[in-house]
């Protein structure tokens, strides 16, 4: 695996190619490293501010990753036009470069230090809205039971542990913890996490499957009385019904829906 030392002098090189690129106007560090807290595992985050053409600096930048920092593999993620670009490299250092118009080039969380340049103000990350986690709720619940009832155990397995996610993600957003990919999730109390234990899946046995999603509907149903205990009771009766322990059924669909 990478070394602290070579990820900071990836770090520090990329600084100084993005000051001596005449399209860089802006950089910043983001992510733990910014907020000093990173560690041995921490990868590199940095965000660019691009004047001019932003899909002439990706390519020649990509280029750059290739020939010179020895990349493996890329890939993005968009946020209106800025483009969040992902670079393998050799022994596992990721490198994760925003790429952003001058106008987007703004911090979008408190992890953020600027290099140089002029950032726009802040823009507030918008918070997770509890109708939507709810609404993925109920349609993960209705979605695992019936690949139960159609024998497909490896997709009902997928969507238990979602559904056991959403409610990792709706403690976090509750509690005021980073949400996004389980990023808050060590940050929360014994006592909410300690029932997930139960939603594990231990096996694809259709038992173990029907076991697991009940513990997870119990878990769901848990959280939502929690952050909204009228929607909660108004979704409890459906969730007791998907989770009611009942044989396995004898018979088995191909429908799709």
């Amino acid at each position: 695996m990478f070394t602290v030392e070579h990820r900071d002098q990836v770090r520090e090189r990329l600084l100084e190619l993005a000051a001596a690129d005449p399209d860089v106007v802006g950089a910043a560090v983001v992510g733990s490293y910014a907020a000093g807290h990173s560690d041995r595992w921490s990868d590199v985050d940095l965000a660019f501010a691009i004047e001019g053409d932003l899909s002439a600096a990706l390519e020649r930048w990509t280029r750059r990753l290739y020939q010179d920092l020895g990349a493996l593999h890329h890939w993005d993620l968009r946020s209106g036009a800025t483009v969040y670009r992902m670079y393998l490299l050799a022994h596992g250092l990721e490198v994760d470069l925003a790429f952003a118009p001058v106008a987007e080039f703004a911090p979008r969380g408190p992890h953020w230090r600027t290099v140089f340049g002029q950032p726009s103000p802040a823009q507030p990350v918008p918070a997770r809205s509890r109708d939507h986690l709810a609404g993925l709720a109920w349609h993960h619940a209705l979605h695992a039971r019936a690949c139960l009832e159609r024998q497909r155990r490896w997709q009902a397995e997928y969507w238990i542990s979602a559904l056991r996610d959403l409610v990792v993600t709706s403690a976090c957003v509750r509690s005021g913890l980073p949400a996004d990919y389980a990023k808050g999730a060590h940050l929360l109390p014994e006592h909410l996490t300690a029932p997930l234990e139960a939603t594990l899946v231990q096996s694809l046995d259709e038992v173990e499957l029907r076991r697991a999603l009940t513990a997870t509907l119990t878990a769901w149903t848990a959280e939502l009385e929690r952050s909204d205990p009228d929607l909660s009771d108004r979704l409890r009766p459906l969730f007791a019904e998907l989770g009611a322990t009942v044989p396995p059924s004898p018979d088995v669909t191909t429908e799709t829906g």
